[in-house]
């Protein structure tokens, strides 16, 4: 049995339309800076005040990410840059660190450092944050509100992204949908022009989203698109590598395609087009899982915990998604506009989209459980509130899924007839047997000499006929073609009249068309989803920055350097010392002494003695102990409440030279 049904019409109108605003208002809402990457810390921290300028600056990530020579900035406070411009991979085990060194001799001030990076799965990241030397001052430092990954060439990249998602699910799906369900419908010209229009679309967003990844993880402006400097670098990243492989496998999909609805629909021998569905069937399926790789080796399936199995995951529930949803929209468009689709390929259809549910719910639960990691992650973050909008969605494209299959078994159960046998032919073979039943009734009636004979024009000899002779008149090939193909449409509106009649085809095509509209929605909620920072990242990054606290001091040594000259023999020198870990409470303490030239000096006594002035408290003595030439140390030493605190240390070089040298530094 066979069923049809008439063009979309309104109904596709509307669903277009309905699709365009909420891929709008999920990518407007979406936040385009977040990804998957996260800043877990830093030092200094966000808002130290240091005694003394640091070495460098660090940054700790939450997984890998791709440093450029230009990724970490310090600015001091008049703007200009204090560091050296060296990235320094600081990475140990599973610890994601970079620092970049500072500057000799920066003075007291506000300093800012600014952040900028691609995460491994492909995102842009970027940040800022502040601390101080001394005590915080004035800083003329303006830094870009450009989010990465915004404004309108992030809104281009978006775009590509859905795109290349929904461009991939309708070739495979599409190409599933001919070879395994409906092999007849590779003759069709509506659904090729569906499959080959999906190829185009994916290859576009491709070329776009290669073109545009320049500007998208750098400056943000649309020219730099065509900077072929930018463009070599982004060949020589992961996400470079992963569009490249996709555009050339691609070109072996763009010879499947070829072959299925050409070198196949030609084919007349059965065996023969047996073997060419086999080889059909085994590089498709090699082709499908290697641009579906390319997905899984760029973006979050590669990073984070047990990427080994994430990735084949993540291939499968790619290739589930295509199956079902690229062969729904194949199905609806052989549903409004083939002349039939058998019963048997409705019904294989629905074998295979249930099997692909099967395979996505099997492989989302993993990914759940990989991405989001705890329950107050699925309510408490946004990737954990998408992901429950689209499990919502999902349950409901499988409760009209079910619908469409209990409208199936309805056509299964009604009888074929003659008729549905030959509307399989196709109208091409009608308005060929209209046309010549027209030629043959102008023939005959040219032998009747009633009125409703036709006869040619013309009084002579040449065009006309002798009534003596009985010959039959010339009839006009014109007039019986357009005879034709008026007895044509006039048939075929009769058999569509007929078709939506039937509750059963009617009832086929609307389940279809609603849960091809929710996987519309379902496809822009994935798409955004996928480049949400994962609920368990975001919760980690929490976690560490509410352990830092927004403290101005940060938890490590308190580290000094105070010069000092007592004016006798090996006077001069420099005493470094580092209270440890430099807040509240007990903290111990090491004291180095140094010559000019950095080698140890050995003195015969230091004195230590702490004064918190604010709070009348003080001075504290400490009597450190010399553990070796040039070393003293304490330990237990008690500061008993945070503030500024004034350090004196006292170097006697001699027994009758010695000086007195302080600082102060706050000690939180």
């Amino acid at each position: 049995m066979t069923t049809t049904a008439p063009r979309l019409g309104t109904a596709l109108a509307r669903l277009l339309i309905l699709a365009a605003a909420l891929l709008g208002t999920l990518l407007a809402g979406a936040a385009p800076a977040s990804a998957h990457a996260a800043l877990t810390g830093s030092d200094p921290k966000d808002g130290a005040v240091v005694a003394t300028a640091p070495k460098e600056v660090n940054l700790t990530f939450s997984e890998q990410v791709a440093m450029s020579a230009d990724s970490i900035r310090v600015l001091d406070p008049a703007g200009r840059r204090a560091d050296t411009g060296e990235i320094r991979d600081l990475c140990s085990g599973s610890v994601v660190r970079y620092g970049v060194e500072l500057r000799a001799g920066l003075p007291d001030g506000t300093y800012t450092v600014a952040w900028q990076t691609v995460s491994a799965d492909s995102h842009p990241i970027a940040g800022a944050f502040t601390f101080s030397i001394g005590a915080p001052s004035a800083t003329s430092v303006a830094l870009p509100d450009r989010e990465p990954g915004g404004g309108l060439v992030g809104a281009l990249y978006g775009i590509a992204r859905y795109l290349s998602y929904a461009g991939f699910a309708v070739l495979v799906g599409g190409g599933a949908f001919v070879l395994v369900c409906w092999p007849r419908g590779a003759g069709v010209r509506p659904v090729q022009r569906t499959v080959v229009r999906a190829w185009l679309t994916l290859t576009g967003a491709t070329l776009v989203m290669l073109l545009l990844r320049n500007p998208y993880t750098g400056s943000g402006e649309l020219s730099d698109a065509f900077d072929l400097a930018g463009l070599k670098s982004v060949l020589e990243t992961k996400t470079g590598a992963a569009l490249t492989s996709r555009l050339l496998l691609l070109g072996a999909a763009a010879l499947f395609v070829a072959v299925l609805f050409g070198s196949y629909t030609r084919r007349t021998d059965p065996k023969e087009k047996k073997d060419l569905v086999f080889g059909l069937g085994i590089g498709g399926a090699v082709v499908a899982t290697g641009i579906a790789g390319t997905w899984a080796l760029a973006e979050h399936a590669s990073t984070g915990i047990q990427p080994g199995i994430a990735m084949p995951v993540d291939i499968l529930h790619l290739l589930a998604v295509a199956a079902w949803l690229g062969g729904l929209t194949v199905l609806l468009v052989a549903l409004h506009r083939a002349p039939s689709v058998e019963r048997a390929a409705v019904e294989r259809f629905s074998k295979v989209a249930f099997a692909s549910v099967a395979v996505l719910a099997a492989t989302g639960l993993y990914q759940s459980w990989r991405q989001v990691g705890s329950w107050s992650a699925l309510t408490g973050t946004r990737y954990g509130q998408l992901l429950l909008v689209k499990i919502g969605l999902m349950a409901v494209l499988v409760g009209i899924a079910w619908i469409s299959r209990r409208w199936t078994r309805r056509l299964a159960d009604l009888p074929s007839t003659e008729e549905e046998e030959r509307e399989a032919e196709g109208a091409e073979g009608i308005a060929g047997a209209e046309d010549a039943e027209g030629a043959e009734d102008g023939g005959a009636s040219g032998t009747d000499e009633g009125p409703g004979t036709t006869r040619a024009s013309g009084t002579d000899g040449a065009s006309g006929t002798d009534g003596a002779s009985g010959a039959a008149p010339v009839v006009d090939p014109e007039r019986a073609a357009q005879l034709a193909r008026q007895r044509a449409a006039v048939a075929t509106a009769r058999r569509k009249r007929e078709r939506d009649a039937d509750p059963e085809r009617s009832g086929l095509r609307r389940s279809v068309l609603t849960e091809a509209a929710v996987a519309v929605v379902l496809l822009v909620v994935t798409t955004v989803l996928t480049a949400t920072e994962p609920g368990r990242t975001e919760e980690e990054a929490g976690r560490s920055t509410a352990a830092s606290g927004p403290a101005a001091v940060p938890d490590r040594p308190v580290d000094i350097r105070l010069p000092f000259d007592t004016g006798g023999v090996d006077g001069k020198g420099v005493v470094r010392l580092s209270l440890d870990p430099g807040r509240t409470g007990a903290n111990g303490l090491h004291i180095y002494v140094e010559r000019p030239d950095g080698k140890p000096l050995d003195v015969p006594e230091i004195k230590v003695a702490l004064t918190l002035e604010a709070k009348d408290v003080g001075p504290l003595p400490v009597a450190p102990d010399r553990i070796q030439a040039g070393h003293w140390s304490a330990s237990g030493v008690q500061i008993p409440m945070s503030g500024e605190w004034r350090i004196q240390v006292t170097v006697r070089t001699s027994d009758i030279d010695q000086t007195t040298i302080d600082k102060n530094v706050k000690i939180g």
